[in-house]
């Protein structure tokens, strides 16, 4: 009886992992396509129509073009670096998605590959870990630009990880947990529990340093074209420059469900509790899942608007942001978050 118990389980993990992997890729595969479309309608353009209908074909025809490239792998560099660099990327990637709670339960299973009482903490070093990949992969390609990037990168996210974990701080002062699954289900019901409501600042910084973690325009310093040719992917090839491309969109991906976990409900919408009394389990369950979704798209159309919008930041502009302006404004937040916690308790 235990082993079948047991063995059904893992089953349902490995379903619920396939699942998230596939649909990771997949919005991975298509967020390129999304960006050159955003990138047209701003410019005026049309973007990709060639590939399918509206460009649709595109994603998979660079995609079959990077497996079809020649893979080539500079003399001088050292191989096995060369390699690890971006399948560390791209494995840290898909990792961050394990404790996100993807939507309601359905019966007794839990749409979470994880759910662990430190996810947020997990997510943090699972996120600290990635970086790896880019310095790795910079300092293996003996390539003095790509050198320059990695350098460029690792400075990047230690300024500005010590401004989002500040913010993330105030927030758990709030929530009283670092569960992800339960900083969810607290935001349930109207949209005034949602933790935006809470802590507006909190999430300004948040997402700030969500740019510069992921190297995405105005924060793009690692891989700026101008300067460093491509930076840190500047030797590679084939797939794995293809693994280096990947990484960053779904990193982007997982970054926009995370806001949504944290300060947007998740899953919740207002209603929902009518609904959830009045559809069957697993349309609810799907309804919710499509409402994260939902919420992560609007995240990631906003990442590529700012993108084609603003310009890029020159290196000291970038390092005074994250170490004078975000660092103390991220304290000032957690302060004033603790000294309305003590009012409320004495009162």
């Amino acid at each position: 009886m235990l082993l079948a118990i047991t063995l059904s389980l893992i089953l349902e993990k490995l379903i619920l992992i396939s699942v998230i992997l596939g649909g990771s890729l997949g919005i991975a595969m298509y967020s390129t396509w999304a960006e050159r479309k955003v990138a047209a309608i701003m410019q005026d353009r049309r973007g990709p129509n060639r590939a399918g209908p509206f460009g649709l074909l595109q994603p998979m025809a660079d995609g079959l073009k990077l497996f079809m490239k020649e893979e080539i792998i500079p003399t001088f560099s050292n191989k096995f670096l060369f390699i690890l660099g971006p399948s560390l990327a791209m494995v840290m990637a898909l990792l961050t998605s394990a404790v996100i709670p993807w939507g309601p339960a359905f019966g007794d299973m839990q749409l979470q590959v994880a759910d662990i009482n430190i996810g947020m903490l997990f997510i943090f070093g699972v996120l600290s870990v990635g970086v790896y990949g880019i310095m790795l992969g910079a300092w293996a390609s003996n390539n003095k630009y790509s050198l320059l990037s990695g350098v460029r990168a690792a400075s990047q996210a230690i300024s500005y990880e010590l401004a989002m974990g500040l913010s993330l701080i105030a927030l758990l002062m709030v929530t009283e947990t670092l569960s992800v699954r339960e900083i969810v289900d607290q935001q349930s019901g109207s949209i005034l529990n949602w933790n935006i409501v809470r802590q507006p600042l909190g999430f300004i910084i948040f997402l700030v340093c969500s740019f510069a973690e992921l190297n995405r325009a105005p924060f793009d310093m690692a891989e700026c074209e101008s300067e460093l040719i491509g930076g840190y992917h500047t030797e590679f090839s084939s797939m794995k420059l293809g693994f280096f491309l990947f990484a960053e969109y779904i990193n982007m991906f997982i970054t926009s469900v995370i806001l949504a976990c944290l300060f947007f409900g998740g899953y919740n919408f207002p209603g929902m509790d009518w609904v959830g009394a009045n559809v069957p389990p697993l349309v609810f369950s799907l309804i919710g899942v499509v409402v994260l979704l939902t919420k992560a798209i609007g995240f990631i159309l906003f990442f590529m608007f700012v993108r084609w919008t603003l310009p890029r930041f020159r290196y000291d502009q970038l390092m005074n942001l994250g170490w004078k302006k975000l660092i103390p404004l991220a304290l000032a937040n957690m302060l004033i978050t603790g000294a309305i916690i003590l009012y409320n308790m004495n009162n």
